[in-house]
């Protein structure tokens, strides 16, 4: 099966939450799930498939656990061609910077070429209060692909 990693950018720990249970899912189907809760891109196998599961923190900011990962793939640039991955960006819709935090580090990974396989899930927690379910409801929609 699939070698997967999921990185999780979170402030409170809800993006934690979703991870996990994503990461309970992919394993029942019997795909090799790794989780980073500070991923550095040293540890990452890009041949792998990234799922990244982040909050917006602040004014549309990454949160402090992945904004290192993010700045060293601005300023090394890496080839991530073989970077695949899908998006679950997790927000608060009474905040201007609804989901604006993780698009920083997809526009990273995308101008050192990684390709989303497929459409990214904006949650909004004022909608769905537990947002563990929309996020799994997505990843069953396109779990069959990888």
């Amino acid at each position: 099966m699939t070698k997967i990693a999921i990185l999780v950018g979170t402030t409170l720990g809800g993006s934690e939450y979703i991870a996990d249970e994503m990461m309970s899912q992919l394993e029942v189907l019997g795909h090799e799930v790794s989780l980073y809760l500070a991923p550095k891109l040293s540890e990452l196998d890009t041949q792998h498939l990234w799922i990244i599961v982040c909050s917006t923190h602040g004014a549309g900011d990454l949160p402090d656990n992945i904004q290192p990962l993010c700045t060293e793939i601005m300023l090394k640039n890496p080839d991530l061609s073989h970077v695949q991955f899908g998006l679950c960006a997790i927000g608060d819709s009474s905040y201007d910077t609804f989901c604006q935090g993780p698009e920083k580090l997809i526009h990273a990974i995308e101008s050192c070429g990684g390709k989303a396989i497929v459409d990214k899930i904006q949650i909004d927690v004022q909608q769905d209060p537990v947002p563990e379910d929309p996020a799994l409801a997505w990843l069953t929609q396109w779990q069959d692909i990888i």
